[in-house]
């Protein structure tokens, strides 16, 4: 099965089936029919691409409505934690933590619906990753949640002085400052 589910309605983990022989791999990344056949509609319009070196630690974002972005997330080089925090009030899963590790190994990606704040540390020297976006990304629709925020305990594996973290990521507001705007839509 190409789909995995994760426990939280709509997060889910995909993984391409992968060709490979003594000269390499194939695998298609992302097939519009692949989706549609396990019943995911989403009309990507927007790649997102990343390079950044060990200890960065990139989020939690997302973009408020109407811009929000559902997202397919991939490691191109390297190893990152992808790290989603459920922000759709009513949702079971809301206020809470999933992370999985994607890497150019394992060529896994994290299907992130709307209303999710996401964010990534790089585990290894470096790491490149893409991300497709069904919504194009807004200025003004920017917010987030402060990565280190203690109600969530989200471990970045990453040491603390190794972190490197961005001016704008340094002042998100905790979880339990944000006005949640979301809703569980499925």
């Amino acid at each position: 099965m190409a789909f995995t589910e994760t426990g939280f309605p709509g997060l889910l983990i995909y993984e391409p089936k992968v060709f490979g022989d003594h000269r390499g791999y194939f695998f298609e990344s992302y097939n519009a029919a692949v989706f549609a056949a396990a019943n995911i509609h989403y009309q990507f319009i927007q790649d997102n691409q990343a390079r950044s070196g060990y200890g960065v630690v990139r989020g939690l974002h997302y973009q408020l409505a109407p811009f929000a972005q559902t997202k397919l997330v991939r490691a191109l080089e390297g190893r990152i934690l992808d790290v989603v925090v459920d922000c759709r009030k009513k949702s079971p899963s809301f206020g809470k933590v999933f992370s999985i590790e994607l890497t150019a190994e394992n060529k896994k990606q994290l299907l992130v619906p709307k209303g999710f704040a996401h964010g990534y540390s790089v585990l290894s020297e470096t790491a490149e990753v893409l991300y497709k976006c069904d919504a194009l990304y807004n200025k003004e629709a920017e917010a987030g949640v402060f990565f280190k925020d203690p109600a969530l305990a989200i471990d970045w594996k990453v040491p603390e002085e190794a972190m490197l973290i961005s001016d704008k990521d340094k002042v998100l507001p905790l979880f339990a400052e944000v006005d949640h705007l979301f809703e569980l839509d499925l």
